[in-house]
């Protein structure tokens, strides 16, 4: 591990105490998992992108099945009965 300082307000110091003794982990840990959390969404597709990807999705799986959308559940139900038989 990398060892490094950082400089902390009363407020934030309080609060990181605070959640290091609820969780029963270090303040270290505390602040390790934090920071991973925005590394992680910084890797994530913005905003757009998912709505892009998402708009992108719709339409595009067909079933063949002209009523799914009203009968889904009777559908699903007998999908669930032939699968149980077997």
């Amino acid at each position: 591990m990398v060892r490094t300082q950082i400089q902390l307000t009363e407020k934030q110091f309080q609060a990181l105490k605070r959640v290091a003794a609820r969780e029963r982990i270090s303040m270290a840990e505390v602040i390790r998992r934090a920071l991973y959390r925005v590394v992680a969404a910084e890797s994530l597709p913005d905003r757009e992108e998912i709505k892009r990807r998402a708009l992108a999705a719709i339409g595009s799986c067909h079933s063949g099945i002209p009523d799914l959308a009203e009968r889904h559940d009777e559908y699903w139900a007998e999908d669930i009965a032939r699968d149980h038989l077997r």
